[in-house]
């Protein structure tokens, strides 16, 4: 028997979870010598969402909830699943149903094949405008920084080998960027085409500044690129500087009439102050996130459990959390 474990980070998805989950259930049982689990993560406990959850707990006892402190991000939420994990192949999606429940063995067919990591690609999304150019533009972002190889699409609905979800539990990060950490662990990985479904209900939660957050997070993790360009940028800076200074000082000796260029030179100031200063932000940022790591930042901080294992209730640094109910 395979068991396929799914998790599925869950943010203000009371109207939507059920028909998620059943969609799953149903799709799982339909085919012979396969079982299933789902742990279910509440990312936002200031709604009703973890009271539909602990109802379908206590329908089922494959299902697991887990219940944040507060609201830590997608990611953070995927992470605080790993410990519950209990199947042979681990999928992660959505809860908004824009993932396709009835495809979920196209993935799991895939890790069984061998790879590590299997990505669905949807060549039509049902994504806002803005939502599909900030993903592209991220995408493109983290080749750039070789955070991401240039042949694979990401995406949040994607399963995982027993070896890569094993390897992922290691990961310690306050500032935890799955892929680009996987990316280092492991080397077999595909993509493979879904339809991408409307929203069932609700619209994206992801606003500008978590988008820039998690570009940022994507963009610094795992690589010295980002402070390399920096690298080059400032000495590209200082050899204009010193061209537009020699070009000043020499055209003052062939003609001395000509005026010293105040304008110019405030000018030439503020852009290279301004150069440098973007450099020390990203120097800090890097400091920052060295800071926090060091200083035993958590990753999440879980309120309850329901269905789960106690041998595995820990947080991502071995605490236990409160038991399950």
């Amino acid at each position: 028997m395979i068991t396929v474990s799914i998790a599925i980070p869950c943010y203000k998805s009371a109207r939507t979870i059920p028909a998620v989950v059943e969609e799953l259930r149903t799709v799982i049982r339909a085919r012979e010598g396969y079982d299933y689990q789902i742990i279910l993560v509440n990312d936002y406990p200031d709604d009703d969402t973890f009271n539909v959850i602990a109802s379908l707990c206590r329908d089922d006892p494959r299902i697991v909830g887990v219940n944040l402190s507060r609201n830590y991000g997608q990611t953070a939420a995927k992470m605080a699943a790993l410990p519950y994990v209990t199947g042979d192949v681990l999928v992660y999606m959505d809860d908004d149903g824009q993932h396709p429940g009835d495809q979920i063995f196209v993935l799991v067919d895939k890790v069984l094949e061998g790879y590590d990591m299997v990505y669905a690609r949807f060549p039509h999304k049902h994504h806002s405008l803005f939502k599909r150019f900030t993903s592209w533009l991220n995408s493109k972002v983290l080749e750039l920084n070789h955070s991401k190889p240039r042949d694979l699409t990401l995406s949040s609905y994607h399963a995982l080998s027993r070896t890569a979800f094993e390897a992922l539990m290691t990961y310690k990060s306050p500032f935890p960027d799955i892929s680009g950490y996987l990316f280092h662990v492991v080397r077999r990985y595909t993509n493979v085409d879904m339809p991408h479904r409307d929203r069932m209900a609700g619209q994206s939660n992801y606003t500008l500044g978590k988008m820039l957050s998690l570009w940022l997070t994507g963009y610094t993790n795992f690589s010295t690129v980002p402070l390399r360009f920096a690298a080059f940028i400032g000495g590209g800076c200082a050899i204009f500087g010193f061209i537009a200074g020699l070009t000043v000082v020499i055209r003052k000796l062939i003609d001395p009439r000509i005026a010293a260029g105040y304008t110019s030179s405030i000018a030439l100031q503020l852009f290279i102050g301004g150069v440098i200063m973007m450099i020390l932000g990203l120097i800090g940022e890097y400091i920052g996130r060295i800071y926090m790591t060091v200083s035993s930042m958590p990753q999440y901080q879980i309120r309850e459990t329901i269905n789960a294992d106690p041998k595995k209730e820990t947080n991502d640094h071995g605490k236990q959390t409160p038991p399950s109910l």
